[in-house]
């Protein structure tokens, strides 16, 4: 890659640093080139902006993923999804039943349950179980399925009443987009059943997300942000009409 590529790669990804998506003629009037030398820049930079239907993204922003990713995911935002499993530890008490959902913003939370406290977890993730089931004070009931790798979770016809005849206390819930008027989304179906049973059951609804999933609409949507009860994050949605 010339020096010349490189400058403009690296104002683009400025201009692209806090999300959204640069028109490719408008790339280009910022740069000062044409379309097509943009183009031969995106071959040159290897991936790290890419072009979706005539617009330039992050590849490394979540808005615009295909597809959900979970070893992807795994280290992305790894540090915030500690800190805020930390603070939605702090809402658990001795004797409780918890609903942890899927994939690996939760993780944290599962792994860092106190041995010393008697729980019970419902989970139908298997990462989640995985993380819970060495703990002695922690009584596991994994719900199970047919299980889809992509989110190492279970889905069956069946879980959401299941889980419907279960005493929770608190459920911990995932999502991969927040949005003010679209509500809670996330990219698999299978998923929607189990969340929106455990948003029916709980006591106590608490989302956790970092800043990322904010003002981001995926495929399948499985709650309004009036449903649950707590919103445990590092970000701020933004308001009515207004980017996140």
């Amino acid at each position: 890659m010339n020096e010349r590529t490189a400058r403009r790669l690296a104002r683009l990804s400025d201009a692209l640093a806090r999300g959204g998506s640069l028109r490719l003629q408008d790339a280009a009037a910022l740069c000062g080139v044409s379309e097509m030398t943009i183009r031969r820049d995106l071959v040159a930079g290897e991936g790290v902006l890419r072009l979706m239907g005539g617009h330039l993204v992050r590849s490394d922003d979540p808005r615009y993923a295909p597809v959900y990713d979970l070893a992807a995911q795994q280290d992305r935002h790894a540090e915030a999804k500690r800190r805020l499993c930390e603070r939605a530890a702090r809402r658990i008490e001795p004797g409780d039943t918890l609903f942890i959902d899927c994939g690996t913003t939760l993780v944290p939370l599962a792994a860092g349950l106190p041995a010393d406290q008697s729980l019970t977890v419902v989970t139908y993730a298997l990462n989640v179980a995985d993380a819970v089931s060495a703990l002695p004070g922690v009584r596991l009931i994994l719900l199970g399925g047919v299980y889809h790798g992509s989110s190492r979770s279970f889905a069956s016809e069946g879980m959401g009443d299941a889980i419907r005849r279960l005493g929770i206390n608190k459920a911990f819930l995932s999502a991969a987009g927040v949005h003010r008027q679209k509500g809670l989304s996330c990219f698999h179906f299978h998923e929607v059943a189990p969340k929106q049973a455990a948003i029916a059951t709980a006591a106590h609804r608490l989302l956790v997300v970092d800043e990322s999933k904010l003002g981001v609409i995926r495929p399948a949507r499985f709650a309004g942000l009036e449903e649950v009860d707590e919103v445990i994050t590092d970000g701020t949605l933004a308001a009515e009409g207004e980017p996140a």
